[in-house]
């Protein structure tokens, strides 16, 4: 018989409350960006390897923040599954979450000044927005997730505004259209990022309903929860064959039609399935499915520009 000493099962809490599993959210808008900004000869590494970290910080705060303040309105009282798991064990307290999501904000805002200092003003907007968001996902007198928000600021912040901002602290120079476009062509990630949190919305709708977090999922129900999962799942290709019929997204992003029988599967557990652990591994499947898109995108995109340097198209 084996036993996990103290410190293992700290580190462990830790992971769980940090939730890499979904650092996906991260990582796809900014290899996105990347791959745009190689297109158009801006790319730097250092400033983009700065950005990433920056990013990440961003998003263990909104976990943290979440796991904090989810456990504090008891929103984590009836879940078996999932987040949230690490305070409602007694691995980690209250005050060493707090704690550690205001280092993590330090840290994220350590660069974001930085950033602001080789790049230009605009990055407060969108860096101050991200913070927002990041806090007010599940705290303060208005939470978003509470509220029928979040997947709406989940798909803002962690598509365009992550895209836009990445590309801005490589070149500050860019154009008004050239916002709007780097907008638009991350839409299809917006959406599959939006349905990551939507898989999460109702795999907790039981919980989240005792402790009147009014989710999308509790407020309409879960056929109506099925049918956004199925919606969310479907523009994310559409959006992106859209894009590639005006010309905005080579057509060698297509990749991405390797994903579609991931993501049928992921339609059918759904829709068949209402056991919180079931639904767990659905999440899981979901943040991985975003992460093989953008892989898709990014590879796809790379592609193209190879076969451009050649010649080829």
């Amino acid at each position: 018989m084996t036993t996990t000493t103290p410190a293992i099962d700290k580190r462990r809490a830790w992971l769980q409350a940090a939730r890499p599993r979904v650092f996906t959210a991260s990582y796809v808008p900014m290899g996105l960006a990347a791959v745009i900004a190689l297109q158009d000869g801006v790319f730097n590494l250092l400033t983009f390897a700065l950005a990433v970290i920056g990013v990440m910080l961003l998003q263990t705060t909104a976990n943290l923040v979440n796991e904090y303040a989810d456990y504090r309105r008891g929103a984590d009282e009836l879940k078996v599954a999932g987040q949230g798991m690490a305070l409602k064990d007694k691995v980690l307290t209250p005050q060493e979450v707090l704690t550690g999501a205001v280092i993590v904000t330090a840290l994220g805002c350590l660069i974001g000044l930085y950033m602001l200092a080789i790049s230009g003003p605009y990055l407060w907007l969108i860096g101050l927005g991200g913070v927002l968001v990041a806090i007010t996902y599940t705290a303060g007198p208005f939470p978003l997730a509470y509220n029928g928000l979040g997947e709406v600021a989940a798909g803002v912040f962690m598509g365009p505004m992550i895209v836009l901002g990445a590309y801005y602290v490589m070149d500050p120079t860019i154009s008004a259209e050239q916002g709007v476009y780097l907008g638009l062509v991350s839409l299809p990630i917006a959406f599959m990022v939006a349905n990551i949190l939507h898989a999460n919305n109702i795999r907790d709708m039981d919980a989240d309903r005792a402790v009147n977090k009014r989710t999308l999922a509790v407020r309409f129900g879960r056929d109506v929860a099925r049918l956004e999962y199925k919606g969310l799942t479907a523009l994310t290709y559409l959006s992106q064959l859209g894009l590639i019929l005006v010309g905005w997204m080579p057509p060698t992003t297509l990749l991405t039609l390797l994903t579609l029988p991931e993501a049928l599967a992921l339609i059918r557990i759904i829709d068949a399935e209402t056991d919180p652990q079931a639904l767990h591994g659905a999440q899981g499947r979901t943040a991985r499915l975003h992460g093989r898109i953008g892989l898709a995108l990014v590879v796809g995109w790379g592609l193209w520009l190879l076969l451009r340097a050649f010649s080829v198209v």
